[in-house]
């Protein structure tokens, strides 16, 4: 499980961030990083990571023009990160090109090809304010699984999701699509700004690929002891 397990180093604090990757780095395979932990570390985290055995998510939630975010991509490709996102919202051209730059760079380099993942609802929406603040005719759901399925014609591995929609884009899409969740929270965490939930056990019994976890991990006043907590919770499953 602990392939499977996504720790979000979500801070700025380069001492603080040095400290958890050391401390967690024998049970943890794969660290993310979003701005707060990129804008501290940068790119050279990526080596720095790979040469411990370790694999860095990188989630930036790339939106912007296809050209740019091509662009983007394959610069990040290029540096060595093993999981890049992107909004899926940013529409099929745009993923379609940013599947193509990572192609290419990925060759040119003669480096593995990352796993390209479309962000499809943020899992601090539900229900209710999906609907009061994007007025879409389809309800959350649905929303959700239409992303996934632009998201596979574009040619991308899988998307992040709620593992409240992990069933349907199975359905939807697939065994081989991946599924990388967030909204994870253990019975004994707090719930946070997080609306659409579950436990570790609860997302691996769905049918998720990962589960990324942070507040409940790097908050903790013992982090190794809170993510054993949770592998053994996914190992349950």
């Amino acid at each position: 499980m602990r392939d499977r397990l996504i720790v979000a180093l979500d801070t700025d604090d380069s001492e603080e961030i040095d400290w958890l990757s050391r401390t967690l780095i024998d049970i943890v395979r794969w660290f993310k990083m979003g701005f707060q932990a990129f804008s501290t570390l940068g790119t050279e985290a990526f080596p720095w990571f790979s040469g411990s055995g370790h694999k860095v998510f990188l989630d930036l939630k790339f939106h912007d023009i296809p050209n740019t975010v091509a662009r983007d991509v394959g610069m990040m490709t290029k540096h060595g990160a093993h999981m890049i996102n992107m909004h899926a919202s940013g529409g099929f051209e745009m993923m379609q090109s940013a599947r193509k730059s990572a192609e290419n760079a990925a060759a040119e380099n003669n480096i593995p090809m990352p796993i390209l993942l479309g962000v499809t609802v943020l899992t601090s929406i539900d229900e209710d304010g999906f609907q009061q603040n994007f007025g879409s005719e389809r309800q959350l759901t649905k929303q959700v699984v239409y992303f996934a399925q632009l998201a596979q014609e574009a040619g991308l591995s899988g998307v992040v999701a709620s593992p409240l929609e992990i069933e349907p884009i199975r359905r939807a899409c697939g065994d081989d699509f991946i599924i990388v969740t967030p909204g994870i929270r253990p019975t004994w965490a707090s719930r946070g700004d997080q609306r659409r939930i579950t436990t570790p056990a609860e997302a691996i019994d769905r049918g998720a690929n990962y589960i990324v976890v942070g507040r409940p991990i790097i908050a903790a006043d013992e982090p190794l002891a809170a993510a054993e907590m949770i592998l053994e919770e996914m190992r349950g499953a």
